[in-house]
């Protein structure tokens, strides 16, 4: 968990009250001159209160306007720092009560893995707060595909049919998600070399709260967890806040560096041996890198010997122009438990993913999944399916990776006459990996980029500890823009 430092100036004095009996906190201050952010100062102020004692468990804190009443700042700046110690797990939001104090961290607790980016940075702000700015006009570091290129034709036929079906929408649906979806996942994976039956496919909202009941299922608070080094934005901050210790594995341009991977495995104490590996082999984010056949062999030789569950998320399968194998196709969901999602070529908007895994493991997702929200959408469902059945999505998905391919090429030669170096060169899929000898703080350039219209990656966000990092991610469906190119030489020069 983050702790914050660094000094506290100008005046303020927020009111708080225990769960026992009122007590005034220590005056908190702030300088709106001072070149650190006020966002920051109030999180570090407030962080440090809780890390001293000064706001034990169960304290409530101000109100957000009564905060931004007695400290003369914005209501949007205390949203931003209570939004930040929400995420960073200092405060609880309590609907229609306000804000409180969690429990804290032992003292003797690290409180932010060593090297960490603490300042100047919201990382919860790209998680959270990108989707409440998609205002920005350069999207450059984003995870999404533009509206234009979706299949938008597809969801508005799908949409007309189900107008004009008398389906009956009553009720929750099926617990596992609309049965005709799932046999049409089951025969999409079979062209994918992975046989599997309907009762092994759970339909979710998209393949974040896959991977949400993944983590519940296999993660408990304190336990190792082996994750891509950089890795899965999203995937990071749920382990965090589940508690997981987060140990990398390096990528590299090729896949996985496997003898780090061993080398981990090998050198684990008994009481902090990983059991489960959570990754992305293909078209892998931030990096764009993909794991050769080789290498998942390996890997599943290394899963077996020391008894790893892996967790494949798959995603981009749609985006890669290669019939590539995955690790479900070499393991047939023995050990390995397969994300996919539609999120990526039909519509994020829908919200429609899916996990597929062993019979006994899938049932614990499926209950896991009842528990936190009950059934998934069945409309939704349908509309995926009627878009999955159009005669023209195949068109569509090969005109869609001819597009990126593109747009790879485009982007890597643009950002190479500006001096970056590409981490690698997939050619396919959204991403590359870029660095440049000039951009040594990205957390810097990309607020002030985002004062421009312009969402940049800063690679930190990926980083399992938000270690720094001079790597950046770059979205190449959003990357052609010019104002992009204009911003980053005129830092350059």
């Amino acid at each position: 968990m983050y702790s914050p430092h660094g000094p506290a100036r100008a005046l303020c004095r927020p009111p708080t009250q225990y769960s026992g009996r009122p007590r005034p906190a220590r005056m908190l201050q702030l300088d709106p001159h001072a070149p650190l952010p006020l966002v920051t100062q109030i999180v570090q102020g407030v962080g440090r209160q809780i890390d001293e004692g000064q706001l034990r468990e169960g304290a409530k804190l101000p109100s957000i306007r009564q905060f931004a009443q007695s400290h003369q700042v914005s209501v949007f700046t205390v949203v931003e720092a209570y939004d930040r110690l929400v995420a960073l797990g200092y405060l609880v939001s309590r609907p229609h009560a306000g804000f409180f104090v969690r429990r804290r961290a032992a003292a003797d607790e690290p409180a932010v893995p060593a090297g960490a980016v603490t300042e100047g940075f919201d990382a919860a702000w790209y998680l959270r707060r990108i989707f409440e700015h998609r205002h920005l006009a350069v999207k450059a570091g984003c995870g999404w595909l533009p509206g234009d290129w979706l299949f938008e034709d597809g969801l508005k036929r799908g949409l007309r049919a189900l107008a004009a079906d008398e389906a009956d929408l009553g009720g929750y649906g099926e617990p596992k998600g609309y049965l005709p979806l799932r046999q049409a996942i089951c025969e999409a994976l079979a062209e994918h070399q992975v046989s599997v039956a309907p009762a092994q496919v759970l339909l979710t909202q998209g393949s974040s709260q896959a991977l949400d009941l993944a983590v519940r299922r296999l993660v408990r608070a304190g336990d190792t967890v082996l994750v891509d080094d950089p890795g899965y934005a999203n995937l990071l901050f749920s382990l965090r806040f589940q508690g997981a210790r987060l140990v990398g594995v390096p990528r590299t341009p090729q896949g996985y560096d496997l003898a780090a991977l061993e080398a981990l495995l090998q050198a684990a104490p008994p009481e902090q041996r990983p059991r489960v590996f959570f990754t992305q082999p293909r078209l892998q984010s931030p990096t764009g890198s993909v794991a050769s056949l080789p290498q998942l062999h390996r890997l599943l030789q290394l899963a077996e010997k020391h008894d790893l569950t892996l967790v494949e998320n798959d995603i981009y399968v749609e985006l890669d122009p290669e019939p590539r194998p995955s690790l479900a196709s070499l393991d047939q969901l023995a050990r390995v438990i397969h994300i996919g999602s539609y999120s990526k070529t039909l519509s994020p908007n829908i919200r429609v993913g899916f996990a597929a895994a062993h019979p006994d493991l899938l049932e614990d997702l499926a209950q896991l999944k009842m528990v936190s929200g009950l059934t998934s959408a069945e409309f939704g469902e349908r509309l995926a399916l009627a878009a999955l059945q159009d005669g023209r999505r195949r068109k569509h998905l090969k005109g869609l990776r001819e597009r990126l391919g593109e747009a790879h090429q485009q982007v890597a030669g643009r950002l190479q006459a500006l001096g970056f170096e590409l981490f690698a060169q997939p050619g396919a899929g959204m991403f590359l990996w870029a660095r440049h000898p000039a951009f040594n703080d990205p957390p810097a350039l990309a607020n002030r980029a985002a004062e421009h219209g312009i969402m940049l990656g800063p690679g930190h966000l990926f980083r399992p500890g938000l270690e720094p990092t001079d790597w950046m991610r770059f979205n190449v469906a959003f990357s052609g823009d010019a104002r992009l190119y204009d911003f980053l030489a005129r830092e350059l020069g």
